[in-house]
């Protein structure tokens, strides 16, 4: 496994992140500490979650699958980087009950608390804003992170979902204050989708905070659809944001066009995708969410995975990015 600094810190963590969005509603707590135990033997020490993730009733149930695997001892804490969100609304009795979502001070304050407990554990790496708070303003946000931080119960705070001109803002709040500020910015980002580019990237690159991309296979479009839907092969992949997509003509023959240029050089769709992520500026590692042991694999293969520039250029010629702003949108 490769490692690299997360953003301008001195944390190190691994190239690939594991997602844990599928422990609990697609995966049970024996498979998913099976997959975590994988995980750390291949030396992926990263590991991402959110205490809504398990959903609807069961907000909460994944960050607790973690916490018993923790629980098991072994040194699993002291290995791993754990990075958590808050945002979503974690009312009790499952109500959405007001001031226990979003950065208010308050639910900060106690959604912190709350994973802990779920987490079995004194302390959080990477506490991340889910999303953008437009009611709450920075000052209130990165009074309740400093006192956090101070406290021991965080290390560091990130973002996920803002803007570029989001990431601005936070970090000069945080730069009057004293504060680090944001060190990581999670965004959605992949082949077929290169909006980032325009603004998140390179305010995430000036102010020096590491890009984790969130579905980096663009919900299954990128892991070889087309190819199963001939198979006849019952996929996760044809749903979701993967089936919306390829109702789009365009769409699908920029796939179609990505299948065969991979076909031709005997690659795995979905290892070229998350390769490609790795040879992007700014990326620290794309989250992988594998719900088996099979795909997890094959997501450590793609570390390996050299891209030629050739095929980097036929990348780009297929699903081209946005190029930078304002040139994208005006001269």
């Amino acid at each position: 496994m490769e490692y690299t600094q997360l953003g301008r810190t001195g944390l190190k963590v691994s190239r690939l992140v594991l997602g844990t969005m599928n422990f609990g509603p697609q995966t049970d707590e024996a498979d998913s500490h099976a997959i975590m135990d994988a995980a750390l033997d291949a030396g992926i020490n990263f590991f991402d979650t959110a205490n809504v993730y398990g959903w609807g009733d069961d907000k909460g149930r994944t960050e607790e699958i973690i916490g018993t695997w923790f629980a098991k001892g072994g040194g699993r804490r002291d290995k791993v980087v754990v990075a958590t969100k808050v945002f979503g609304n974690m009312g009790p009795d499952g109500a959405d009950w007001p001031n226990h979502d979003r950065l208010s001070a308050v639910n900060i304050r106690r959604a912190v608390d709350e994973s802990l407990r779920r987490l079995q554990t004194d302390y959080i790496d990477l506490y991340q804003f889910h999303h953008v708070d437009r009611a709450t303003p920075w000052d209130e946000i990165w009074q309740a992170i400093d006192v956090l931080v101070q406290q021991g119960k965080i290390v560091y705070a990130g973002s996920s979902n803002h803007a570029g001109w989001h990431i601005a803002q936070a970090n000069e709040a945080a730069r009057r204050r004293g504060s680090l500020g944001l060190v990581s910015e999670q965004c959605l980002y992949n082949l077929a989708e290169r909006r980032a580019e325009m603004e998140v990237i390179p305010a995430a690159e000036s102010y020096g905070l590491g890009v984790i991309p969130w579905s980096p296979l663009h919900g299954g479009l990128l892991g070889g659809v087309i190819r199963k839907e001939r198979e006849g092969g019952s996929s996760r992949a044809a749903s979701g944001r993967s089936a919306t997509a390829l109702a789009d003509t365009k769409v699908r023959e920029q796939v179609q066009a990505y299948e065969n240029l991979l076909d031709k050089h005997g690659l795995q769709p979905g290892e070229v995708a998350l390769a490609w992520l790795l040879t992007r500026p700014g990326v620290t590692g794309p989250i992988v969410g594998p719900r088996t042991a099979d795909q997890l694999a094959s997501a450590l293969r793609a570390v390996e995975l050299e891209l030629s520039a050739e095929l980097l250029g036929r990348l780009d010629e297929i699903f081209p990015g946005p190029g930078p702003s304002p040139e994208a949108f005006a001269w």
